[in-house]
């Protein structure tokens, strides 16, 4: 599934998607990191929600018509859990078989690469593949209070990466 950070274009495995959601009364939570939006009752269940731009080292951005919560379904520390990430558009499931990826390279990166299970490619764009149970790892997301995690300090964009 394809989603939308700033000018960016990413995918994660649509198996781990359990749905995707209006942006909805977001509850804060005392000590959380910035990124930590808060949580939402996703039917009956209080979900942690997590501000993607923030995450990735994006400026912040109000929400829009188009903002959206995936919810994911993910394994940190071993354990199955739920988490909601907020993306700034969602756009469409789609197919990206081998001919279409490449590993993440390992030099000129912004990000940092185990992030990153691959690069896709569809048409002129490229897809930024996420491995989301690295990006949201149990470690990260269990330390109320503690600075946030850094991507090296600067965004995730493409736009003036090193050639």
């Amino acid at each position: 599934m394809t989603f939308k950070l700033g000018n960016e274009l990413f995918a994660i495995d649509v198996a781990q998607v359990r749905e995707v959601l209006e942006v909805c009364q977001v509850t804060k939570v005392p000590t959380a990191p910035a990124y930590m939006r808060g949580v939402v009752n996703v039917r009956g269940q209080a979900t942690p929600v997590v501000d993607m731009r923030l995450r990735f080292g994006l400026p912040p951005q109000a929400d829009t018509v188009h903002t959206r919560i995936i919810v994911m379904e993910l394994e940190l520390a071993g354990q199955p859990a739920v988490l909601g990430g907020i993306a700034d558009s969602v756009h469409e499931v789609i197919e990206l078989d081998g001919s279409n990826t490449v590993p993440a390279p390992r030099i000129a990166m912004q990000w940092r690469s185990e992030f990153i299970r691959g690069m896709g490619k569809r048409g002129e764009d490229f897809i930024i593949i996420l491995d989301v149970n690295a990006v949201f790892s149990c470690e990260q997301l269990t330390s109320p209070g503690d600075p946030e995690p850094s991507w090296e300090d600067r965004p995730m964009s493409l736009e003036g990466a090193p050639s």
